[in-house]
């Protein structure tokens, strides 16, 4: 058995692997933050934490992200707070439900693949177009010029192991924001000692934000947080033991029905985000537990001035950011080429995902009845 299966080391690899996803959470967390006046504190120690846990269950890089569907409705329409956390809980329980029913095991056999990726394509047009529409003009010539400078980073450092971009473009935006920007003075007088802020959901929160957030969310995560992390860990961890569905399902539940008691976001495990952390040296749950620490650190110390800079940071460079986040989910569908009829239904599942009130809910429900109609006609 080799050595790093079930174990948890904090080597310079795993302390490497633990910036692997970061450069894709951080541009989502700090929209957010902005978007809906997010106390940061609560955000960042609430991530960091469920980093912490995640990595001590797992003992692999099993990443924790937040919710991309939450996070583009949340930008998008400005989303408030108590709806935000309301929404997170409702996720948190409905997944619960499906964990335990079984009916997760059902829907990951039911739903087909093409139907995952129609859902993925139409979260990329969600992004690409608030990345376009809203974020990257908003700024005026500054903003355009910003918006270049990141465009430029972006495009010559982009698949650099070694010198990411987002994190770079990150710290411009974040030097812009304590200069030019304005949030310098508020920023350092916000430097101390914070401490998140406990929440308790309504049941009006509940029930708006499961109308508004958990529909949408919940197909996405069903084959981007569920049956897309469960086939990455067996690829790159085939020594381990296989996870199960109903395992991932649990711990997606937990984590979002803690964090919205303590002010976080919602968030999901990820296959993107644990191929990046492998991708950067991480073998064990070290990379996560090294990132969670860090995150719980900045919270507290920093959380103040984290928020500072969030509400002043350049949404241009965000919004190009974001642009590239969107583009790398439609990209997905790349494995459906040959199959032209796949093809073609994954772009209107996404197309209709995307367009429509409740589109996510929409592309799943006729994106499987379609997908399986023409299944039983081709065996029959």
């Amino acid at each position: 058995m080799p050595e790093h299966a079930g174990i948890v080391r904090f080597d310079r690899n795993e302390v490497s692997g633990a910036f692997g996803d970061l450069g894709t959470s951080f541009p989502l967390i700090v929209g957010m933050i902005a978007a809906a006046r997010l106390d940061a504190t609560s955000v960042l120690v609430a991530f960091g934490i469920l980093q912490v846990l995640t990595g001590l269950v797992y003992r692999m890089p099993m990443p924790v992200q937040p919710l991309k569907a939450v996070a583009a409705i949340v930008i998008a329409q400005h989303v408030s707070a108590n709806v935000l956390f309301g929404g997170g809980a409702a996720i948190g329980f409905l997944m619960l439900f499906l964990a335990l029913s079984g009916l997760l095991d059902w829907l990951a056999r039911v739903v087909p693949h093409v139907v995952v990726r129609g859902i993925q394509f139409g979260l990329g047009i969600q992004l690409t177009r608030i990345a376009v529409a809203e974020y990257v003009p908003s700024g005026g010539a500054w903003g355009y010029v910003l918006a270049a400078v990141a465009f430029t980073i972006v495009l010559l450092l982009l698949g650099n192991r070694r010198l990411p971009p987002a994190p770079i473009v990150m710290a411009i935006g974040a030097v812009f924001a304590l200069t030019i920007g304005g949030a310098g003075a508020g920023a350092f007088a916000a430097i101390g000692v914070h401490a998140p802020v406990l929440f308790v959901p309504t049941g009006s929160d509940l029930w708006q934000g499961f109308i508004l957030l958990a529909i949408p969310q919940i197909p996405l995560s069903l084959g981007n947080s569920v049956l897309a992390t469960k086939r990455v860990a067996a690829d790159l961890f085939p020594e381990r033991e296989p996870l199960l569905i109903r395992t991932i399902g649990m711990t997606y539940a937990g984590m979002n029905i803690v964090s919205a008691f303590i002010g976080g976001v919602p968030v999901c495990h990820g296959s993107g985000g644990m191929a990046g952390h492998y991708t950067f040296g991480a073998r064990t749950g070290g990379s996560v537990i090294i990132a969670g620490l860090g995150l719980l650190t900045i919270g507290v110390l920093f959380g103040g001035s984290f928020g500072e800079i969030a509400m002043f940071f350049p949404k241009p460079m965000l919004g190009v950011l974001l642009l590239f986040e969107g583009v790398a989910m439609m990209v997905l569908l790349r494995d459906l080429t040959s199959e032209k009829r796949d093809f073609s239904l994954a772009i209107l599942l996404g197309v209709v995902a995307a367009g429509l009130p409740y589109g996510y809910l929409v592309a799943l429900v006729l994106g499987t009845v379609i997908a399986r109609t023409e299944l039983r006609v081709t065996v029959a």
